[in-house]
């Protein structure tokens, strides 16, 4: 029978697996604050074209 909890402590991710996470994460982070600039944008331009 399989001992899970041994199983887990032997257990170890990859590194390549590591680096990906990494490069994703730095990746949305750019990307959500590139969305929320531009959300920025979009408002100040809204309010200038009302006045």
């Amino acid at each position: 029978m399989i001992n899970f909890e041994e199983e887990l402590k032997k257990f170890h991710p990859s590194l390549e697996i590591d680096e990906t996470a990494d490069a994703v994460s730095r990746r949305s982070f750019v990307d959500f604050t590139d969305f929320l600039f531009s959300m920025a944008e979009n408002k100040t331009d809204d309010k200038k074209s009302e006045e």
